[in-house]
């Protein structure tokens, strides 16, 4: 395969006001410590103020880089530092995100609607090596907007989150953009990358060639129906938007989540899907499906909830679906502009800070719970602090004596003043920049996302009896995401929580990127970290299994050195977080084909 120069998203620098130099060469050492104390070192005096917010602008477009090429041919990865353990599980790291930014014709995307590029990183333990390979996702808009013979883009796809400058805009109804890089699963066999909006696409494993969309929410059996309701105008109102989403703009009725659980004990897959309609409605349906590792339906409920909500993760338990309920609202003016392709379509929403409680939805997961009667699941639990969440790390119930269970989630939120659709990573579609601000902003205790502990107790009816949020640590109170467990605890009483989290050793960059692992006990309430250190940053973690202990195995992290513009990929020991070793190895990948930041990724074992 042919392969063409990567380049960084050529977004303009800010306005000639804020007078930013170039790039500039701060002598940021290449030679970093790789553990840090929770206190961090102070920033080298040497770097002035002025040069630190250019470093710090600069920094911050090279991580969303556009990458074009692609590499079919495992390639080997050169150990620069440690060596891969004789022990280490055969299998693969797979990881999906945005891939490019800008087409060959001035248009520029926002991150969230780039093109999925999968990356997959192989690792063979017996031999000592690890190999690299990464492919586009060929969907449908891809191989609209890519021409395979010339290797040019040009976007007709607006997405959800962009506008066009330089691409058709008013009546432009080419929005819901699947482009298949939020998350990578693979199950019984088959690998799948997902999107927020649209069904998963197939990749075949070891070539990652795309082999199709995959109807994964139609059909199947042993079918439980529950919800209802919603009022005759709503009705009325879905049923006249229902032509206009599916017809016009081609957005599938049911909106498959790019989340997904997995119940090791019962060795099923969860999946939730939502109606397209009640984005613009004020209820919202929910569907969760449960398959074997044949893809059989085991499984199927819905339930029609009277509260305009956005669901971006939810957890599970033995006997409840958990949704924590994001409140929103419709923008009418911001939706005809929407609709009229002067601005992004997700400027039609907004959130919704009505209430200062947020709304926990336990759902009866199983028939029986139905039959038992108990509260109502309609009614939610209102949990007494106002919390957007961003992603669930783990929730399990455990019952007493006395027949009471007491449910643990943990999860990351923000708060509603902080999230903001329309500045998601800085983004300005209007400018085409990204504005690292918004991601560091300073203000109130916990407006930034953080790592949270929900504790309900129920009665033996079902009926709330508590219900407290407090911080997964007390004494932690830096910006942290992407909270990951051992898999196999999934759904269990855990210990530990591994995340992404920020060192502040950046002046202008104190809270995102991340560029350090947190590991958290929850149950001695310690935490250990490690770091990359200065103008380097991270991604997800994700937990490899390799014993019988909660913490024996390792975490895979990818690097992003934009000093060196280059990608690394790093294996830690998990039970030594916090020491000085650490780390197990360390591998580079080439210099041409370093690749953005990356969304979700998942283990695979052969």
């Amino acid at each position: 395969m042919q392969a063409k120069a990567f380049h960084f998203i050529p977004l303009k620098p800010p306005s000639p006001a804020i007078k930013l130099p170039p790039p500039p060469a701060i002598s940021f050492p290449d030679s970093i410590p790789r553990n840090i104390s929770v206190t961090a070192p102070t920033q080298q005096a040497s770097a002035s103020v002025e040069d630190e917010k250019a470093a710090a602008y600069w920094d911050y477009q090279f991580l969303f880089v556009s990458q074009r090429t692609e590499t079919a041919n495992p390639i080997s990865l050169r150990i620069c530092e440690g060596s891969i353990p004789p022990n280490f599980p055969l299998g693969t790291y797979y990881l999906t995100g945005p891939g490019l930014f800008r087409d060959d014709h001035g248009s520029t995307v926002h991150p969230l609607d780039g093109h999925g590029y999968l990356r997959a990183f192989t690792v063979d333990g017996s031999r000592g090596e690890v190999t690299f390979m990464a492919r586009y996702v060929e969907t449908a808009a891809q191989a609209e907007e890519h021409d395979r013979e010339t290797g040019r883009w040009q976007f007709t796809h607006r997405g959800p989150f962009s506008v066009l400058k330089n691409g058709k805009k008013v009546g432009n109804t080419k929005v819901m953009k699947n482009v298949a890089n939020t998350s990578v699963l693979k199950w019984g066999g088959r690998l799948f990358c997902l999107w927020e909006g649209g069904a998963p696409y197939e990749i075949e494993s070891r070539s990652l060639d795309t082999i199709g969309r995959f109807d994964l929410i139609e059909g199947g059996d042993a079918v439980v129906e529950g919800g209802g309701g919603g009022g005759r105008m709503l009705d009325l109102a879905a049923s006249i938007l229902k032509p206009i989403l599916y017809g016009v703009f081609k957005m599938p009725p049911k909106r498959l989540l790019s989340h997904y659980k997995i119940d090791s004990s019962r060795n099923r897959l969860l999946m939730m899907s939502c109606n397209a309609e009640d984005m613009l409605l004020p209820r919202s349906n929910f569907t969760f499906y449960e398959y074997d590792c044949n893809f059989k339906m085991l499984q199927k409920q819905e339930f029609n909830i009277p509260e305009h909500l956005m669901i971006h993760d939810w957890s599970f338990t033995d006997s409840h679906y958990i949704l924590f309920g994001n409140r929103i609202k419709l923008d009418i003016l911001g939706s005809m502009a929407a609709v009229c392709g002067f601005t992004s379509m997700i400027s039609a929403l907004s959130v919704n800070p009505s209430k200062s409680t947020s709304p926990i939805y336990m759902l009866p997961r199983f028939q029986q719970v139905h039959d038992e009667g108990g509260r109502d699941w309609k009614i939610p639990i209102e949990a007494p602090s106002q919390m957007w969440v961003l992603h669930v790390g783990n929730a399990f119930e455990q019952k007493d004596d006395d027949g009471k269970t007491q449910i643990q989630i943990q999860a990351s939120g923000c708060s509603y003043k902080w999230f903001n659709f329309q500045k998601m990573f800085g983004y300005d579609w209007q400018t085409g920049k990204l504005d690292p601000s918004m991601m560091n902003a300073d203000g109130e205790k916990n407006l930034l996302p953080h790592l949270i502990q929900v504790s309900i107790n129920l009665d033996e009816s079902g009926n709330c009896e508590k219900c407290l949020v407090n911080p997964l640590n007390d004494q932690w109170e830096k910006a942290t995401d992407f909270p990951v467990i051992n898999q196999d605890f999934c759904g269990s009483n855990n210990k530990y929580v591994y995340a992404a989290t920020s060192s502040g050793v950046r002046r202008e960059l104190p809270h995102f990127p991340f560029d350090t692992v947190v590991k958290f006990d929850t149950v001695t309430n310690l935490t250990q970290t490690w770091s990359v250190g200065p103008r380097r940053f991270i991604g997800e973690p994700i937990f490899v299994s390799n014993g019988t202990e909660e913490d024996d195995g390792y975490l895979l992290v990818v690097e992003y050195a934009v000093s060196k513009q280059q990608c690394y990929l790093v294996i830690l020991d998990a039970k030594k977080i916090g020491e000085t070793n650490a780390i197990v190895a360390r591998l580079e990948v080439p210099k041409y084909l370093n690749f953005p930041l990356g969304f979700h990724g998942f283990w695979a074992p052969q």
